[in-house]
This record gives C-alpha cells, sequence and structure tokens, in this order.
C-alpha cells in the first residue's frame, strides 16, 4: 500500500496501490482492444447502471479466462496492470511463442513455469481438474460449466477454499462464506488473486472516483417528494415510512432479490451469511 504525504487536505488520507512488483513495459499491443463507453445504457440508450459516465480513456487487456491449451508450459514473461479490473494480470508466453494474459496470482513470479492440466503439480499459477486438487488449497477464477472458462473468483485478494469431494462435485467455500457445490471436471487455478491489499485503498478525494467512471449519488432524503420517495419536508427531515424505498417506490430493506427458482440453488449447501 501507498501513502502519500499530506499537501493537500484530499492526499492526507489517500492511498494508492503500490505497484513497485509490476514488469516496466507497454503492454502487448496484439492483445490490446478499443473499449467503447456505454455509461451505463443499455443497447435502447436508456439508463439501467445508475451514476456512471466519464472515467479515463483505456484500452481493453484481452484476458485468456479458459487458458484451454492443455500440457502446454508456458513461461510468465511479465506482470502487468489493467485498468479494467481490481487485480494484475499475467503476460505469458508458450513454447511455440504465443503469448496471452491471465488473471495474475498473489506472488506469482517472472520466470515461472505455469501449466494447464487435468493433474498438475500444486504451484501457485498452476492451472487443473477440481477433483485433482486437495481439501483445504485456496484456487481462482474457477469454471462453473466444464469448458466455458473461469467465471467466477476473479477479483483482488479474492480466492475459494476446497472443502470436500462428493461424487461428481467439489465443495468451495466462496469468499461470501456461502458453501457451493461446482463440478469435479471444472478447471480451477491454484492461488488468491493478487493485489489483496485493494480492499483497504482508500479513493481520498471524489476527482478519483471520477477517473473511474463514477458519477455523484445523491441522497433521496435531499430531494424534492416528485424526485423520490424519501424527498420532502421541512429541515433534515426522516423518509416518513416505515421501510427504505428505491426511486420507483419499491421496497429495499431486508427485500430479497434472488429468484426462487434460480437452476443453481440446488447447487448452494449454505447461504452466505448476512452482514450485520
Amino acid at each position: 500500500m501507498k501513502k502519500y504525504k499530506p499537501t493537500t487536505p484530499s492526499r492526507r488520507q489517500m492511498t494508492g496501490t503500490d505497484f513497485s512488483v509490476l514488469t516496466k513495459k507497454k503492454p502487448e499491443k496484439k492483445l490490446l482492444q478499443p473499449l467503447k463507453k456505454r455509461a451505463g445504457r443499455n443497447s435502447a440508450g436508456r439508463i439501467t447502471v445508475r451514476h456512471r459516465g466519464g472515467g479515463v480513456k483505456r484500452m481493453y487487456r484481452m484476458i485468456d479466462f479458459g487458458q484451454d491449451r492443455i500440457d502446454a508450459p508456458a513461461k510468465v514473461i511479465a506482470l502487468e496492470y489493467d485498468p479494467n479490473r481490481t487485480c494484475f494480470i499475467a503476460l505469458i508466453q508458450y513454447q511455440d511463442g504465443m503469448k496471452r494474459y491471465i488473471i495474475a496470482p498473489y506472488k506469482l513470479k517472472v520466470e515461472t513455469e505455469i501449466v494447464v492440466a487435468e493433474k498438475a503439480d500444486l504451484n501457485i499459477g498452476n492451472r487443473m481438474h477440481l477433483k485433482n486438487i486437495p481439501v483445504g488449497t485456496m484456487v481462482h477464477n474457477v469454471e462453473i460449466e466444464s469448458g466455458k472458462g473461469g467465471q467466477i473468483i476473479r477479483s483482488a485478494g479474492t480466492a475459494a477454499k476446497i472443502l470436500a469431494h462428493e461424487g461428481k462435485y467439489t465443495h468451495l467455500q466462496m469468499p461470501s462464506n456461502e458453501i457451493r457445490k461446482v463440478f469435479q471436471n471444472c478447471f480451477a487455478s491454484v492461488g488468491v488473486v493478487s493485489n489483496p491489499e485493494h480492499q483497504y485503498l482508500n479513493i481520498g478525494k471524489a476527482g478519483r472516483n471520477r477517473y473511474l467512471g463514477k458519477r455523484p449519488t445523491v441522497r433521496g432524503s435531499a430531494m424534492n417528494p416528485c424526485d423520490h420517495p424519501h424527498g420532502g419536508g421541512e429541515g433534515r427531515s426522516p423518509i416518513g415510512m416505515p421501510a427504505p424505498k428505491t426511486p420507483w417506490g419499491k421496497l429495499a430493506l431486508g427485500v430479497k432479490t434472488r429468484k426462487k427458482k434460480k437452476y443453481s440453488n440446488k447447487f448452494i449447501i449454505q447461504r452466505r451469511v448476512k452482514k450485520k
């Protein structure tokens, strides 16, 4: 974690990511792609996610979440920053010269050799079937469906713990403490995702959020009655109703949003513990 001298009020508490572990090089040009900003709008141009817009220009790094080259050793040639995600990424090169970006696990070193196989050594960065990974191991970038590529446990500092192997399933304890079943023939990478200090990052000033494309969020109680259910009243009034509501009048206190008949309900052994 990087700290700054208190030259301004915002700098006093601001912290930044320590990039000293990264390789000093430009991104791989062939693995870059233009990234169009949508500012929270869907294909019809309607805002479906509020408080998004602006942000600095950035190129998208094409990440190989699936790592489909089985039994082909690759060497880590660089650790790089990715503006589109919270973790770092690693540039790997196969023996035939092909280069790809992958999610970088914590403590992965340059010049390390990694491999994707049904069964491999239990080294950081290696990727294999869940059934061949011992109980108690921390894994990331886990597949939900075989051959579809890693879809879960991809953000900075996260990992899932293997609790048991039972039948055709492996029991995983997720970062949220939810315990769920995943098919044993799904691939997972060994280790914890890089940049674990990200959760302690202090933005420090409003302008830094604007760089990230985050626009201001206004409290409903600061609005007029025509703009929000919480609006109106003289001075700093309470919201004037038993429970908070969304801007569209839908109840928003302790409401369960998960679909009761969701297909993946049968894979959940224990629900996550509710935060107090």
